[in-house]
């Protein structure tokens, strides 16, 4: 459990007014003194996170935020940092004091919650204090229900609705569903380079082998210069190539035409994101002037290197399809750019670092603000000119770029 990355796991945010006991909530679920709990009202100033394997769902992140009623210039701040928790929250709850009620702040909150879709449930906590809030939560048909976090009563109808909810929760597509059955062989490309990690694959490797592995089918993993030995020693040919962006070109001058080869970055384009906006998202190539701006975006922050793969190789890639040198930004890590508007394309990573809600949030801000976005192995593959062979291995893939090329 405790090895589950975060990105796969379901993200319950826990949200409130303060000194609502969104604390001892927490503490209540994990069983662990994990955030400070106080009468002095805006002790939780950063999100607290605690994962934790709650059944029959399995591994959850679970975490607590400053109350959206803070004040001054400083809660304002606080207040900014618990809304965009919800673009990684995949079930949302709302505490209230059951001697106080719904507030303003509830509603405004609430509202916001129910705008993005997000699974919701109403906590009237302390309970042994009052009864308000009902009336509110019933007439905003918002599931609810009460507890005592202080003295632990509820709990167990709050995580039996919690379960409830988790089934609204859209699931993300299997990495390889629909691209290997059970008994195929799929080859696997991996880069050592000095960008590897020293004695490891990274993370959407070592998921995608699992993948394979759980799909019943065979994971044969190679570097690139010993691909071609690894395709000639197979009695079968195999049922997909997949490979690292960075080696696209290389891989596909050495895999036959009539195998099919495709990426771990437009992979979790469909595991992660949507991938209708991140295939429509490469014709904005066609129109990208010098004066407009790009951003290349990673979900994570890691010690960039010579060759690095979104510092060096893409910049380099985007100067030869444009015919010039573009405007470009960068920025890496959980925060994702507010003027991403003054952007005329995101080419961001496959999130692979990220979750599903908090991918799908960034496509989403993009497309609101009028920014097209795709990402790095949709990029590498259109700039090598195998996008259409690239995509032609995920059958949704392939369904989405027909009907946007309708010529093809």
């Amino acid at each position: 459990m405790n090895t589950t990355p975060n990105s796969n796991r379901l993200h319950i945010g826990i949200f409130g007014n303060r000194n609502s006991g969104k604390s001892t909530l927490i503490n209540a679920l994990t069983s662990q003194d994990l955030a400070i709990v106080s009468a002095y009202p805006g002790t939780t100033a950063d999100p607290v996170s605690k994962a934790m394997e709650l059944l029959p769902i399995g591994p959850v992140v679970i975490t607590d935020t400053a109350g959206y009623d803070d004040e001054g210039e400083l809660g304002e701040l606080r207040t900014k940092k618990t809304y965009r928790q919800l673009d990684k929250t995949d079930i949302a709850l709302i505490v209230i004091d059951a001697a106080i009620g719904f507030t303003e702040e509830d509603g405004l909150f609430s509202e916001t919650v129910k705008e993005r879709k997000i699974p919701l449930i109403g906590v009237i906590n302390k309970s042994d204090t009052g009864s308000k809030g009902e009336e509110a939560f019933a007439e905003r048909k918002i599931d609810f229900v009460k507890v005592s976090a202080k003295d632990k009563t509820g709990i167990d109808a709050l995580k039996e609705l919690i379960i409830k909810k988790s089934e609204a929760v859209k699931k993300e597509v299997s990495i390889v569903e629909g691209i290997i059955e059970p008994g195929d062989t799929a080859v696997l490309v991996v880069p050592i380079d000095k960008a590897a990690p020293k004695g490891r694959l990274i993370l959407p490797q070592q998921q995608t082998i699992r993948a394979i592995l759980d799909k019943g089918a065979i994971a044969l993993t190679v570097r690139e210069k010993e691909l071609a030995a690894a395709l000639s020693a197979l009695k079968e040919k195999p049922r997909v190539v997949i490979t690292d962006s960075q080696a696209f070109k290389g891989v596909s001058a050495l895999t036959p035409e009539d195998i099919p080869l495709t990426s771990f970055s437009i992979l979790f384009a469909r595991h992660k994101g949507e991938l209708e906006p991140l295939i429509k998202g490469i014709n904005r190539l066609n129109s990208i002037k010098e004066e407009d701006k790009i951003l290349i975006c990673e979900g994570c922050t890691h010690h960039r290197t010579c060759d690095d793969i979104g510092a060096v190789k893409i910049p380099k890639l985007l100067e030869k399809v444009l015919g010039f040198k573009p405007r470009l930004e960068f920025s890496s890590g959980t925060e994702f750019p507010e003027n991403v508007g003054s952007f005329a394309l995101v080419i961001h990573c496959g999130g692979c670092m990220l979750n599903g809600a908090e991918m799908k949030s960034r496509i989403r801000k993009a497309g609101e603000k009028g920014t097209a976005i795709t990402n790095y192995g949709m990029f590498i593959a259109y700039a090598n000119g195998i996008l259409e062979r690239s995509l032609r291995a995920v059958p949704e893939a392939w369904k989405i770029y027909k009907g946007i090329n309708k010529q093809i």
